[in-house]
């Protein structure tokens, strides 16, 4: 990534925004009890008990995922699903160039 013809930041699409906060895994749970236990192993969580479904923070890279699923497991906690979101690239750009310009 360049700003003003200085380079800012370089690799694929996926290392640039794994380099800035706001990636996050998403997990969806069968059932509130399954919700609940997933909650308390977690800090920073966001919650959606209407949609069964946690977000974890995360770097969305795979020994993160590996990890926060090991976790799940050692206790139980059975996730119906889970996605992985990262910031995209014109987040990217915003968060390194404010970083560079002292913003």
């Amino acid at each position: 990534m360049l700003e003003h013809g200085r380079l800012v930041a370089e690799g694929t699409a996926d290392e640039l925004k794994r380099l800035v906060p706001g990636g996050h895994v998403q997990l969806r749970f069968a059932d509130i009890a399954a919700l609940n236990a997933g909650a308390r192993l977690f800090d920073d969580v966001v919650r959606d008990d209407d949609a069964l479904t946690l977000q974890v923070p995360s770097d969305g890279g795979v020994q993160s995922a590996r990890k926060l699923l090991d976790r799940l497991d050692s206790v139980a906690v059975q996730v119906g699903e889970l996605s992985v979101h990262l910031p995209d690239l014109d987040d990217v750009f915003l968060a390194l160039t404010e970083r560079s310009t002292g913003r």
